[in-house]
């Protein structure tokens, strides 16, 4: 059985080796999906019985370990150092240094990254994150998907 809980964030990037608009600082409304497999419970009595995993757990553990890191948040790429350390120089201000260029495709990865041990078998129903999928845009987004190996 596979689940997904959609959560939104805001954020800023900057794309520093782009040709076009995106290599200036600007933001996004991001929209993340997490997609998770496992076995409905079947414990009687149990909160989660009927379920892989109870969506407000899901929300819970994706804010804990990504979305409250991220969100309002400026997401710079290390190698971007004029403006990692700008932002570093602004009192209080948010910053999350990655070592990847921000693109969508980079911070999905990343993001299953942060996300895969947060989301393991507590319930012995094999439960496990097999997608996330980022919304840079509504018409654009990118997914990271667990490898076949895993």
């Amino acid at each position: 059985m596979l689940i997904t809980r959609r959560l939104e964030f805001d954020a800023g990037h900057r794309i520093p080796d782009h040709k076009s608009q995106c290599r200036h600082l600007h933001g996004h409304r991001y929209a993340i999906e997490i997609t998770l497999s496992g076995n409905i419970i079947d414990k009687a009595g149990d909160a989660a019985n009927g379920m892989v995993m109870d969506f407000s757990q899901v929300k819970e553990l994706a804010k804990t370990h990504l979305v409250d890191l991220w969100d309002h948040a400026f997401l710079a790429f290390a190698g971007d150092s004029a403006i990692v350390e700008f932002l570093n120089s602004l009192p209080g201000h948010k910053t999350v240094v990655l070592d990847r260029v921000p693109t969508a495709e980079n911070l999905a990865r990343i993001a299953f990254e942060c996300l895969d041990s947060a989301y393991r078998d507590t319930y012995g129903n094999h439960l496990r994150l097999e997608q996330v999928r980022l919304y840079e845009t509504p018409n654009c987004w990118a997914d990271a998907v667990r490898d076949t190996a895993d």
